[in-house]
Parts: C-alpha cells; structure tokens; sequence
C-alpha cells in the first residue's frame, strides 16, 4: 500500500510545480559568412577557399532549465547556464511566454545563479531542507532536456550525499570541484541543467547540476540550501556576500608532498598561480594580515582539519564576514598559530 500511495501521488506533484519549470534560451551576436569564395585558377591561391563576413547575427548558442521561486519573477538555475558575460538570455514560461533575464547573482563557488524576469503573479515552488536528507528518499528530476524535451520528469532516490566531483564549464573551458551534492539515479540529461531535484511534498532539495557520461543512473544536484543562502543574501545586501581569506593553495597529498619535500601530506599548501594577479596571498587580504605566507601550509581553520573532505574553502562558507577565525599553519617544520578578519569577497 506504501508503495501504491507513494506512485499514485507523483503526478499530482509535478502537475502541482510543473507550471513554475523555466526553459532558458541562451543567444549571442555571431559572426556569420557567404558561402566561401573560389578564386579563378589564373588567380595566385586559387587552390583556397576564402569566406566573406557578412556582418553578426544573433545566434542560439545553448539552453537550460530553471524555476521560479518567487512571484515577483526570481528565477534559480545553474551558474555554468548563465556563464557566458556577453550572451543573451530568454527566460520561456511553462505558459509559453517569453522574456528577458537579467543575472542578479552568479555564485562561482556552489554553481548557481539568479535570475529575473519583469513579471509579477507567477506560480513558484517551495523550498525545501537538503540538510535532512535521507539515502532511499524519493527524488524528482524535472527539466527541458536538450533544450527540445519539454517538462521531462524522471523519478528515482536520494542514492548519496556530500558527494564531490569536478565539472567542466563549457564557457570558460575551466574545471571546477563541486563539493556537497546530492547523487540521484534519477535521470539528469543536458538541458536539465539549473532544473529542481523535487521531494514528496513537492518542495526542491536540490539543483540538477550534472551527469556522468558513459555511466548509467547516475546524477547530481546542488544541495537548495547553498541556494538559499544566496538568495538570503540577496534580498539583504542586494548582491552575494561570502567571506573572503585571500590566500591561494592547493591541497596536499602523498605525491605533492614529495615534490615540494614537504614534512606532511595534508593541509592547503599556499602557493601562487602562473597568472596574472596569481598572487600567493593577495595584497591587504585577510591572509596577508594575518601573517600568512607563499610556502605556508594551512593545517587547521577553526580548529577544522584541512583536507580533500574539508578544503579551506568550505569551513570559510560556514563563517561570517567580519569573523575572527583560527588558523594552524606549517612554516619551516614548525607549526604557527595565527588569527585572521574574514573579509568580504569582492
């Protein structure tokens, strides 16, 4: 009878947040040519195709999902959706209807972004806790994939949590760790991007985030409270706060410790960057006053051990702007206790 019951309420839960699902059409100005120029063979390189520019046109670059979590027209989708700072965005209603978007936040470190569209009254959908999650609860996929198969619905479990992979940005052609998230047999398609992972009362636990390729029942999604705190911090501050140290490193294991002749295989190790403003530790940070420096290795944050579980990055999203935090670091062989002012990303 469980069973039976939990089967026969699924429809009524989508057709209940179905109307709050977004498709987002992403544009751009391109430029586009004639057919290519066949020079005559009296001419030198004839032997050479050449195309004629013929001006920009705006082009349908990609797609993804979305959905409305308040009336007034906010919208929460994938950061890696909305990445592109010189694209377009349409937003197109499950009622068919289609607007502009302007990206209010793009949140580099948990992959989401929020959107608004200039329309009041529209139908939205509950937030939920993805901090009570539970292995073998009912999880639902909802989304436009391929940008072609609208409202796709597929249905699964919760099957693991605190999950970390590294995901590709197809923009900016970067690899990021995504860290905390929700792993789902229920199917996660391209073009489900930035869609909700629904529970049994309707409400989103999570962001559809990624895919496995080459792997079967596999997905992901953000867990909706990093979402939340956005959007908390939105309506606040009118922007994305997060606490900001300053330093950059990587983290350590038995071979980086073996070639940088270091005396322990865990913690950050601080280190510059072969970039411009690749900086070990950015000027009149956080981390520069609090005495930190290139060759440094973070042992602990707040008395937090540093390592591939728990980077440095994660135990500063648990703390406050403005917050005085404990550091643990390694110079020399000799360990060094330190104090640092959080600071506000910028």
């Amino acid at each position: 009878m469980e069973k039976y019951a939990r089967t026969s309420s699924i429809p009524k839960i989508i057709k209940k947040v179905l109307p709050a699902i977004v498709s987002i059409t992403i544009s751009k100005l391109l430029p586009v040519f004639e057919a290519p120029f066949v020079p005559p063979s009296s001419l030198p390189n004839h032997d050479k195709h050449f195309m004629i520019p013929k001006g920009k046109k705006k082009i349908k670059t990609g797609g993804g999902s979305g959905f409305i979590v308040d009336s007034s027209g906010i919208i929460i989708t994938n950061r890696h959706v909305v990445s592109d700072l010189e694209a377009d965005y349409i937003v197109v209603t499950n009622a068919e209807e289609n607007y502009e978007a302007k990206v209010l936040v793009r949140d580099p470190i948990h992959d989401i972004a929020i959107l608004k569209i200039e329309k009041k009254n529209l139908p939205t959908i509950e937030l939920g806790d993805s901090s009570k999650l539970e292995l073998g609860q009912t999880a639902i996929a909802i989304g436009n994939v391929l940008g072609t198969f609208k409202d796709t619905v597929s249905v699964g479990v919760v099957s693991g949590l605190s999950r970390e992979i590294s995901a590709g940005d197809s923009q900016s052609k970067k690899i990021t760790k995504l860290r905390g998230l929700i792993q789902t047999d229920a199917a996660i398609n391209p073009g489900n991007s930035g869609g909700p992972l629904i529970d049994m009362k309707g409400k989103a636990i999570g962001v559809n985030t990624a895919m496995v390729f080459l792997a079967e029942n596999i997905g992901f999604a953000l867990p909706i409270n990093n979402a939340k705190r956005d959007l908390s911090d939105l309506k606040k501050y009118g922007r994305l706060r997060q606490p900001f140290l300053g330093v950059r490193y990587i983290l350590l294991d038995k071979e980086l410790k073996e070639k940088f002749n270091l005396p322990t295989d865990r913690g950050a190790l601080v280190i510059s960057e072969p970039i411009p403003e690749g900086k070990a530790v950015v000027m009149g940070s956080a981390g520069e006053k609090a005495g930190i420096k290139e060759g440094d290795v973070i042992l602990e944050v707040q008395n937090i051990e540093v390592c591939n579980k728990t980077p440095v990055e994660d135990i500063l999203q648990k703390c406050k702007i403005g917050q005085t935090i404990n550091l643990k670091t390694l110079r020399n062989g000799k360990e060094i206790l330190c104090k640092a002012i959080l600071e506000e990303r910028k």
